[in-house]
């Protein structure tokens, strides 16, 4: 098998007729021995009986059904589990990842990279949108300890050694970009087009994406500990230096009645930043938390052609 497409599904049942209509247009202009995987997230529509009927009718058409919606990248982790090519194609299902732009994507991979990232020129987003993404993304960057591209997702070629060591990587919180960029590997990135949606409206909503966000943070750094360190520092050094200054002024005979104002502050200040630094550390350990359970990333409910 010499490419294996590896698309998760959820709330597309009319975008997957033409997405199928426009892999095999592409892929056959690569080779003719490849496989799509499409994994159904836990729809509420009918995307899985369109799938299915795919899947009967075309045995290069994988289906998998989740047992419910774990998401995104756990979708895309049950597909990296089973698929069979020498080079990996992830790619979302909505079609703004084009499937037209995949022959470049192997013909780039073909002169010695193990991964070649798709970077999105031209997005089809709305002004503000592009505007708070890249705002989001500088912050995202700084705090996750992860140079991130916004221009870049998942879509993209990977070598089976890449996947390999993919699939041995079985923490709770998944994140299939970061964990891409950490394993390393030999790199390069092209300019593709990227599409408009082709139906419907996209499901990632702003807490989708900030949930999503601070998992990856929480997963990847501890660059918010560090911040907290830091801050810490400064209020101790800060404070230090207040007190000096107003023990000189109290021998000095200059403070005759203590200040109220300032004591309160101080006390509103310093208990909220102590109640921040406990949330921090509560988030960490609740992530330590759902590690130690040990559950499984996904449920397979049903699957063709596996």
């Amino acid at each position: 098998m010499q490419i294996s497409v590896v698309i998760p599904v959820y709330q597309a049942e009319d975008i997957i007729p033409e997405l199928l209509r426009r892999l095999e247009l592409s892929l056959l202009k690569v080779t003719p021995t490849y496989e799509l995987l499409l994994i159904e997230d836990g729809s509420t529509d009918n995307s899985w009986q369109v799938i299915s009927d795919k899947a009967n009718e075309n045995n290069k058409i994988k289906a998998i059904k989740l047992s419910r919606n774990f998401g995104q990248h756990y979708a895309i982790t049950a597909g990296l589990d089973v698929c069979r090519g020498e080079w990996v194609i992830v790619m979302d299902c909505d079609l703004q990842d084009r499937p037209e732009e995949i022959p470049a994507l192997y013909h780039k991979a073909m002169e010695g990279f193990d991964i070649v990232y798709a970077q999105r020129i031209n997005r089809k987003d709305s002004l503000v949108k592009k505007i708070f993404s890249k705002l989001f993304y500088k912050i995202y960057s700084m705090l996750a300890g992860i140079e991130y591209d916004g221009h870049v997702a998942n879509f993209g070629i990977y070598n089976k050694k890449v996947i390999s060591v993919l699939r041995n990587m079985r923490e709770p919180m998944r994140a299939f970009s970061p964990m891409v960029r950490w394993v390393g590997f030999n790199k390069a990135f092209i300019h593709v087009e990227h599409g408009r949606r082709f139906s419907g409206k996209s499901t990632y909503n702003l807490n989708k994406v900030f949930s999503l966000a601070g998992d990856i943070i929480l997963a990847y750094s501890d660059k918010p500990l560090k911040i907290i360190i830091r801050i810490g520092f400064m209020i101790s050094f800060v404070s230090f230096l207040i007190a000096v200054y107003y023990l000189i002024t109290y021998f000095a005979g200059r403070i005759l009645v203590p200040g109220y104002v300032s004591i309160i502050l101080s006390i509103w200040f310093l208990g909220g930043l102590i109640i921040l630094n406990l949330g921090v550390i509560g988030l960490y350990i609740s992530k330590i938390f759902a590690g130690i359970k040990n559950r499984p990333l996904y449920i397979i409910d049903k699957s063709i052609n596996i």
